[in-house]
């Protein structure tokens, strides 16, 4: 999974172009329009300004091709023009790729705008304000695991080749390690009782990179709040029996491609984020979590603190087709429901 997406000459994400869109293979918060980041600017804000004075940070991790940090950045200039003037916007992008065309798309603000490969790269005095991502944990490499029934135990099954094709493979016993301790660090302690009834095949994904992306996120945070969109479910709700063959998936021309071993490079992979596998490790790093909800109801109560401001003589509001945009981020059958909201926070 993580060749098929990240090899720097061959993988999705380094040379398809035209992803995300009508025209793409999927659509995403920011495609929708620039109302989601304006939403998230201005709840930024907020946490920003009670810090205090200083010099602030936002970071955001997988900023693809930057259009995100662009909405963040111009609503911050029009809208609070002496709070962002303080505010220096870090990206952590990996790819040079990504990194070259971020800093196209940011060159009106070029002068508070940097980008690191890593955590490791971030100065060691850490990021006072908010560390943020969107759809990015959901396509981190994954282990599939499925549930041997007879031997009542764990099994890793890995790519193998027919000689025609990739094909599903258990890996070879010596290779097998005992995954329970992998398993509790996702949230997944399953009693003896769940596991006398889980059914011969059962699959769970663990990332261990969502793990080890996280803690090292919380650690770069000195102050302030962790956050990330994207889908996924809490560890109890992945144990669902009508989810027993995984989340696993392949996306193409906005179609759900159940073979995800085909067309390596071409098509876009993804499995559903375990929230309590973050919230987990975020805690253990010294973080309290503030809210997991859905992003219907956190866009939702920021809208209304926006409505609930104008004047009563204001009749500008929304135009049209923010409308629109904001319809399709908090709407239960489109964005609303399928993305959840896990925000944490580190306090002085």
């Amino acid at each position: 999974m993580e060749v098929a997406l990240y090899c720097p000459k061959m993988g999705y994400y380094e040379s398809t172009a035209g992803q995300v869109g009508r025209h793409g293979d999927f659509y995403t918060n920011v495609s929708v329009g620039p109302v989601f980041g304006e939403l998230l600017a201005r709840r930024c804000v907020e946490w920003l300004e009670a810090l205090g004075p200083g010099p602030l940070h936002l970071v955001e991790a997988g900023a693809h091709d930057g259009q995100l940090a662009l909405d963040i950045l111009n609503w911050l200039a029009a809208h609070r023009p002496a709070l962002s003037s303080r505010i220096a916007y870090w990206l952590i992008e990996p790819s040079v790729d990504r990194q070259n065309c971020q800093r196209l798309k940011l060159e009106n603000f070029s002068s508070r705008v940097e980008c690191f490969a890593g955590w490791a790269g971030i100065p060691k005095e850490g990021v006072r304000g908010v560390i943020f991502s969107n759809e990015l944990l959901d396509a981190f490499p994954v282990h599939r695991l499925r549930w041997d029934a007879s031997q009542r135990c764990w099994s890793e099954w890995g790519v193998g080749w027919d000689g025609y094709r990739f094909v599903w493979r258990r890996m070879p016993s010596e290779r097998e390690e005992d995954w329970q301790a992998h398993l509790v660090q996702a949230g997944f302690e399953l009693p003896p009782e769940l596991l006398s009834v889980l059914p011969d095949g059962f699959t769970l994904e663990l990332s261990p990179a969502a793990t080890t992306w996280w803690s090292e996120a919380a650690k770069a945070l000195r102050i302030g709040k962790l956050l990330t969109f994207d889908y996924g479910w809490t560890a109890l709700e992945h144990l669902d029996p009508a989810r027993g063959s995984g989340t696993l998936r392949g996306y193409s021309g906005h179609r759900l491609q159940e073979d995800v071993l085909a067309k390596p490079g071409e098509q876009d992979l993804t499995a559903h984020v375990n929230f309590t596998q973050l919230q987990l490790a975020g805690e253990r790093a010294g973080l309290r979590t503030v809210t997991l909800t859905e992003q219907s109801r956190f866009l939702s109560r920021i809208a209304a603190e926006v409505l609930s401001e104008r004047d009563e003589g204001d009749t500008k509001g929304w135009s049209p087709e923010q409308v629109r945009q904001f319809q399709t981020l908090v709407h239960p059958g489109q964005l609303g429901r399928a993305f959840r909201v896990l925000v944490q926070e580190r306090l002085p």
